[in-house]
């Protein structure tokens, strides 16, 4: 997909028309991913290209691309470009010695996996 989607139309308000722009992008990311994949693919792995125009449009990760549409956005754009283009992605296996926990540091290894109340600390 490669399209300058409008982020204002008159009549409507700005929230709308841009909460209408990502539901837009949404669909298509569900439709693509449901499609029969190739031989030898695991899944399907998306090429991203984001800016207020097509001439300084970057190459970003597909979780970025709502982030870096609010702040267009914000910043008063009256459109945006996105290419999101879908590639046959490969899962590769881990190198030895390491472990899912390296993939994710945000996750202490001392945080408590089970965080319900109990007695003692009932806000937890």
């Amino acid at each position: 997909m490669r399209k300058i989607f409008p982020l204002t139309q008159e009549g409507l308000h700005r929230d709308r028309v841009l909460e209408a722009v990502k539901h837009e992008i949404r669909k298509y990311l569900k439709r693509e991913r449901r499609r029969d994949l190739a031989e030898g693919t695991d899944f399907l792995d998306f090429d991203c290209r984001f800016g207020a125009t097509k001439e300084v449009a970057e190459s970003i990760h597909l979780s970025a691309l709502m982030g870096h549409l609010d702040a267009v956005a914000k910043e008063g754009a009256t459109e945006a470009y996105v290419e999101i283009l879908a590639k046959p992605g490969i899962r590769q296996a881990r190198p030895p010695g390491t472990s899912a926990q390296d993939d994710h540091p945000a996750q202490s290894a001392d945080a408590p996996d089970h965080t319900a109340p109990t007695a003692e600390d009932p806000a937890a």
